[in-house]
């Protein structure tokens, strides 16, 4: 990855953008594509696409990741001062604890932390991992009308964790869930645009995705694709303790993954995995059930059908502070994607034959 790459990285990492107030993520996705796009446009929830116009005989991809993580939300405010807390998304009790956060106030940031009783006073049998709704955040207020000078109930919050550098080519943090993916589209959107591609090319960063794939629901009918390549994180499956439960072998640092199965489309999956194999581009194949619980299962009953396909990126900790990737998948799927892009004439029309 190179200088400029890992900077639009970093910053769309360390830029909170908690489901449902997405706004600043967004903007920072927008500057960025707007140097390179004919068109930027968003619609009334946030989500944005970033044209590359190509050839009209040509087919039109889209190419989207979600904008949005995981956090929580302000409940309610006790009579000591006390930030009581809902889950934003698959927020993970097990892990909140003991951390550092940022309330995200009309006013600016409040930093603060959620509390955790000393190991000390607890007694044996208090071990036990308290629910997110029986958490509490401390912002060192006093008192209620204190922290409501500060604070508004439905204020967000996320970890107040950023961006760390490991052996390699591995990267840390939070929100990799799924900045990744939006990385990835507007790096296949910059490909095309200084290739001048025949292809049109639509690169999307959606809102609302950890809640239900809302706003790929908003958005899918006036994209309007021939095809979707859906970027989203992957499991990866080759941490310790993991054996017995594994349902996928995905591994970090061995290339993007490629699913099969619903609602997958077998053009879409045959198409990347030409390119990868021409190309000699590692990739992975992940096997799929009956849902991806991403937002290609929002676009691909859309229109009568728009043939869509999840590319993964492997990511270890998945809904954690300290998520962790390998940015040689991350470059490989830009890579791969971005060459079936380019031959998207030789495998269009993508549909199946009966």
């Amino acid at each position: 990855m190179d200088e400029r790459g890992r900077e639009f990285l970093f910053e769309l990492l360390e830029t909170a953008a908690p489901t449902g107030f997405e706004t600043a993520g967004q903007r920072v996705w927008i500057d960025h594509c707007s140097e390179l796009a004919d068109e930027v446009r968003t619609d009334a929830y946030g989500n944005a696409v970033a044209i590359h116009e190509g050839d009209p005989d040509a087919p039109t991809i889209a190419v989207t990741g979600h904008g949005d993580e995981i956090g929580f939300v302000v409940r309610r405010i006790d009579d000591d001062g006390f930030l009581h807390l809902s889950r934003i998304g698959g927020t993970d009790k097990t892990v909140s604890r003991g951390q550092h956060v940022t309330v995200r106030t009309d006013d600016g940031p409040v930093r603060g932390v959620i509390g955790q009783t000393a190991i000390h006073l607890r007694d044996g049998d208090d071990d036990e991992v308290a629910d997110i709704t029986e958490q509490y955040v401390d912002v060192g207020a006093a008192d209620e009308d204190e922290a409501r000078e500060l604070v508004d109930v439905g204020d967000p919050l996320t970890v107040a964790s950023g961006v760390e550098e490991l052996q390699g080519s591995r990267l840390s943090g939070r929100a990799m869930d799924n900045r990744v993916g939006t990385w990835t589209a507007a790096e296949v959107l910059r490909h095309a645009v200084e290739n001048d591609v025949d292809a049109t090319v639509k690169a999307v960063s959606t809102v609302q995705e950890e809640v239900g794939g809302n706003g790929a629901q908003m958005i899918g009918f006036d994209l309007d694709p021939d095809a979707a390549v859906v970027v989203d994180v992957t499991h990866a499956t080759d941490t310790p303790g993991l054996a017995p439960k594994r349902d996928v072998d995905v591994a970090l640092g061995e290339g993007p993954s490629i699913r099969r199965g619903l609602p997958d489309h077998p053009v879409l999956v045959d198409a990347l995995r030409t390119v990868a194999a021409d190309e000699d581009r590692p990739v992975q194949l992940e096997a799929a059930s009956n849902t991806t619980k991403t937002d290609a299962n929002s676009l691909f009953v859309q229109r009568g059908g728009i043939p869509s396909v999840n590319v993964g990126i492997p990511t270890r900790y998945m809904h954690t502070p300290v998520e962790v990737i390998d940015t040689g998948d991350l470059t490989g799927a830009v890579e791969v994607i971005a060459g079936a892009v380019d031959r998207a004439d030789a495998f269009a029309p993508f549909a199946v034959e009966p």
